[in-house]
Formats: structure tokens, sequence, C-alpha cells
């Protein structure tokens, strides 16, 4: 760190003061502020150093200085802490049969240990129907070919059922060109549904069943299946003929599945015109409790819920209500929040600060509410997508959507979310990580390479800034945001004890960061992320240190390739970008455990 400063410079140290972590936010902005503002006389007060030392110029530029504590985590999350979900609508687009793809279930599996829900705004229109009839609750195809097409579904199903253990297919181009062409039909009836707010019922059958748990078997996700919260009785009590025969079906099967019961309950009068409150929600839950007690494969399954909506005036009181009365029946509480409505078209409205802090307030709210009924209960952020309605076609599913998304990322991990469940794998839309020529998208990529690198330990980040002024101005602070967890004990590439930092520069210009107490005088591997190709923010393709990421076949993902950094190096980060780097060999306390 000596060598950063001018030798002539006659200011004291400022960095031999106490590091004050801020708990608050791993943003710059948690520190100059009010870190050095309690500090002693020497240390705030700032001299510019003489212009005669080393490096002419060094100190017109913004340099950030990071340390990291390494003594313990303040957070210790889930080992599923990103995860996906899968929209119920796939049954009716007809994406359902396809999901014993040998590429999707090797896209999935990149993804693993992770939860996968199945859940949505449909979920509350779901039919559980005990048939093994292979085509007569399916949705229309294109109609010239429709007699063809499922007679190749049937086909694929039978020769499916052939296989022992993992059911994996390669389809035909031509087959999936006709499933293209049926499921763009019918995403136009569902987009209409949703932004009317209105929905068909969803008739889920056990051959649906059986395909839907041999993706999540094959590809290492546990699935949490979500039921009918809708299906009411005349006084309004849930009806639970449909789950009770899904249940034994399930355990006939030994299916390993968690639970969960309906989808945002707070918006069920906007939806249907019937409300459920707080109290009926909470029996509604402890029925189900006593129902998977009953059924002894799920008599020690899990339960979540209640899958509130965003925090407004309602969810928060329906979610008090529920957390008052229920909240010991549930192992972890569920909310869901969404960034955006399909207004936004610009890739600016991506990088707003005050919209990625929006989410801070949000996820305190609810653990206010939580911890004042179940102190210590576990909190997840479910349905979580970056823009309402299906996305915004050419942003929401570029490279700029994956500042929203790795933001959410370190947001939720520092303030003690346990698991993010992110919607949606793969469906209609633009909000999914992979698209319909099952190709990954950008926000595929940063969520594969987040998954090999950082773990579940989150760490204390401790920034300051270095320049003409001795503070960095509030848009230098708010728009740079740097997190850190022990890196992942999944990933042999690295031995216990090192540290995973991920920094997010939504600035215009090059960021200089430079590591040190604790960090300095280490080797470093960048993983830096940048958009692919000529549409800039725009583009759906990543490079991870100036290699195009690509599949190299339908079950062989690229070689992550770091770029080693010797000790000492100041990082430079470009401006409108994303990187993680891996401190190797620092054994750090809090990762050896």
């Amino acid at each position: 760190l000596r060598g950063a400063m001018p030798k002539s410079s006659p200011c004291v140290s400022p960095w031999s003061s106490l590091w004050l972590a801020s708990l608050a936010t791993f943003v710059v902005q948690s520190v100059l502020s009010s870190s050095y503002s309690s500090s002693s006389s020497s240390s705030s007060t700032y001299q510019r150093p003489a212009t005669s030392g080393k490096r002419p110029g060094f100190m017109e530029r913004t340099l950030i200085l990071l340390d990291v504590n390494t003594r313990s985590p303040i957070r210790v999350l889930n080992d599923n802490f990103l995860s996906l979900q899968l929209d119920p609508s796939i049954i009716k687009d007809g994406w359902l049969d396809f999901l014993s793809s040998k590429r999707l279930v090797t896209l999935a599996r990149g993804l693993s240990p992770a939860f996968l829900r199945f859940g949505g705004k449909r979920t509350d229109f779901l039919q559980f129907n005990n048939q093994k009839n292979l085509a007569k609750f399916r949705g229309p195809g294109p109609d010239y070919y429709l007699k063809n097409y499922e007679d190749d579904i049937v086909r694929s199903d039978i020769a499916l059922d052939k296989q022992n253990g993992c059911k994996l297919a390669n389809h035909p181009d031509i087959m999936l060109e006709l499933q293209r062409e049926k499921a763009a039909t019918t995403q136009l009836v569902l987009l209409k549904e949703q932004l009317s707010n209105i929905y068909s019922n969803i008739t889920i059958t056990a051959r649906s069943l059986d395909k839907l748990y041999n993706f999540a078997d094959c590809a290492g996700l546990h699935l949490i299946l979500g039921l009918n919260a809708l299906h009411r009785n005349p006084d309004n009590s849930w009806n639970t003929s449909s789950t009770l025969s899904l249940l034994k079906y399930g355990a006939g099967k030994k299916y390993n599945i968690s639970w969960e019961l309906g989808n945002e309950p707070n918006a069920y009068r906007s939806m249907v015109g019937r409300a459920v409150n707080s109290t009926q929600l909470a029996q509604d839950y402890t029925k189900l409790r006593t129902l998977l007690q009953s059924v002894r494969y799920y008599h020690r399954a899990h339960l979540y819920g209640p899958n509130a909506g965003r925090p407004r005036k309602n969810a928060i009181l329906l979610l008090d209500g529920f957390m008052k009365n229920a909240g010991s029946v549930v192992d972890a509480v569920t909310w869901q929040h969404y960034f955006m409505d399909g207004r936004v078209n610009k890739v600016e409205d991506f990088l707003k600060t005050r919209l990625l802090d929006t989410l801070t307030e949000q996820i305190t709210k609810v653990t206010k509410v939580v911890n004042t009924h179940t102190p210590g209960k576990k909190v997840w952020l479910g349905g979580l997508g970056p823009a309402w309605a299906g996305g915004i076609s050419n942003l929401s599913d570029t490279y700029a959507a994956g500042f929203l998304w790795m933001n959410t990322l370190g947001m939720a991990a520092m303030q003690g979310i346990d698991v993010v469940l992110r919607h949606s794998f793969f469906d209609y839309g633009y909000t999914h990580l992979v698209d319909q020529h099952f190709n990954p998208l950008p926000d595929y990529w940063f969520s594969l390479v987040f998954k090999r690198l950082v773990g579940p330990r989150v760490l204390a980040v401790r920034v300051a800034g270095l320049q003409r002024k001795p503070q960095p101005g509030r848009v230098i602070r708010d728009k740079l945001r740097i997190y850190a967890h022990c890196t992942s004990y999944y990933n042999h590439n690295y031995v216990r004890g090192s540290i995973t930092i991920y920094i997010i520069n939504l600035h215009r210009s090059r960021k200089k960061i430079k590591l040190a107490g604790t960090l300095r005088n280490n080797t470093v591997h960048q993983y830096l992320l940048q958009p692919y190709g000529t549409d800039g923010l725009r583009a759906k393709h990543v490079q991870l240190n100036g290699e195009k990421l690509l599949m190299l076949d339908n079950e062989t993902f690229p070689e992550l390739k770091p770029k080693t950094l010797r000790a000492g190096r100041t990082i430079a980060m470009p401006p409108m970008t994303i990187g993680f780097y891996v401190i190797k060999n620092i054994n750090a306390y809090a990762c050896r455990r």
C-alpha cells in the first residue's frame, strides 16, 4: 500500500486508522461520508501530495482502495442461494414437452445446486388430473401439422419411457421449429392474459409432472411445486381434493418435492374478485401442513410461503397477519419483487441507481415484519425478475439487464436473503436466462460465473476513495458497487480460504481499484464480462476476458479462463462492465471452515 503514495507526501497515512465495515451496503457510498468523519483529526485532514513524487498525474485520477474483513462472515446463505423458477405457462405453450432436451438439461445443470420453483401468476389456475393420456390435454399446435406434431410428441414420450435413469432427448430441428411456431401463437394469448390480469385454467397431468420432475432431477435441482390456493369451497376455505390426489401420485413415484400454496395472495381480489385475508391464508397453510403430514412420504417435506407481492401496504398487512398466525408453519418466508413495468424502453433505465436501490428498502420492510413474529426465520426472494409482464424485447434479455441482476444478488446476500429465485429459467417473454433456441442469454452467463466462483459466506467490504478531493463525489459512490464472498467450495480450482470479489461499474469511464490491507500482494484471477459485438449494452452475447462465450455442443460448456493479474497490480474496471476477481491463496480465516 505504501507504493500507492508518493514518498514525499507529508500527510499522515489515513489507512492506518481503523477500517469501518459498512453492513448496510457494500457500495462505495457507505464509507467516506461516515467512516472517516469519526477518525482522528490527523487522518481526516487530506493534504495534497507534492507533485515531485513518483508517477506524475497519479493523484489526478480517482483510485478506490479496497479491503475485506477476512476474520468472519457477516452472513452465511443457503448453498442454493441463486435458484431458478419455471412458469406454469410452459404447459400451455407446449415447452414442457421439450424439458427433456439434452441441451436444456445441461444448461440447468450448470446452475446447480439450486431450487427450481414451478410457479407464478398461473399457479392459482393449475388443476391436477391423474391420467396418462399423452395428447388429450395438450394445447393446440399449428393446424396444418397438428396430427404429425402430436404424433411426434407421443413417439418421443414412448422413447423416453424406455430409458433408465435420466430421460434425455435430442429433438429434431423440424420438431423444434414447429414448437416455436406453436409457442409464438400461444404466447400472444398468455401475454394478453397477463396484461388483462384474467387467466384461464391449466391442467397439469400425471405425465406433465413426470416430465417436470425428470427435468429437475436430471439437472440436479430440487423441485418446489406451487399449489392452487384459489380452489375454494363455498365457505371460502381451501379445497384440498386436487392437492391430495397430487400428493398421493408424487408419493407413489417417490418424487422428492417441496411445496408452496398460491402466488401473490394480496392480489386475488383484482384477479378473481375474491379476497383471501391473512387469517384464512394462515388456516390454509396449516391445513396443507397437516395434509403433508398425513401422506407418509411427505410428512417431513418443506413448505414455503406465502409468496406475498411487492411490499406495499396490502402485501405488508397480509404478510404481517400471516406471520402472526402461521409463521411457524412455513420453513422459509417468500415474497416477490419486480424492478419495473413494461413502459421502460431505454437502456439507461436499467442503469439508474435509484432503481437498483429500491430493493434494499423493500427487503428491510419484509425482514422487519418477519423478525417481529419469528426472529431468525429465513427469508427468500421468489419470482425475481428485471421487468413486469414478461420483460421488454431487446432490453431485459440483453447485457444491460445484467447490472440489475448482479446488483440484486449482491444486495440480497448482504442483507441476509437466504435464497433468490430467478424468474425465469426458460419460458415466454424476455426475462428468461435461456432463449427458445436453447441458447444462453447474458444473464445466464452472469449466473454461471456467479455459481462457479461465489460461495454462500458473505464478507464485509471496506472501501475508500482517494483523489484530489478528500471524498469521492456521490456519483462515484453510487455507481461503483463492490461485493465479496468466500469462493465457492464447489470450485476445485481454488483452495479453501480464497475470496471472490465482484464489481459492477456503472460509470461511463474506467475506474481503478487498488487491493489494500489483507488483500494486497496476492495473485488475482480476473473474470471480466463485457458485451460482445457492435450492439453495446443491447448485446445478447457476452465475452469473458475478450473471448465470446458459446456452448461448444449440447453437453459442453466453454472453459471459463481467468486472466492472471500479478500481485500488487491495480484492477482497472472498464466503463459499464461487470467483473469477478478471485484472490487466490489468501487463506482467509472466514473461508477456511
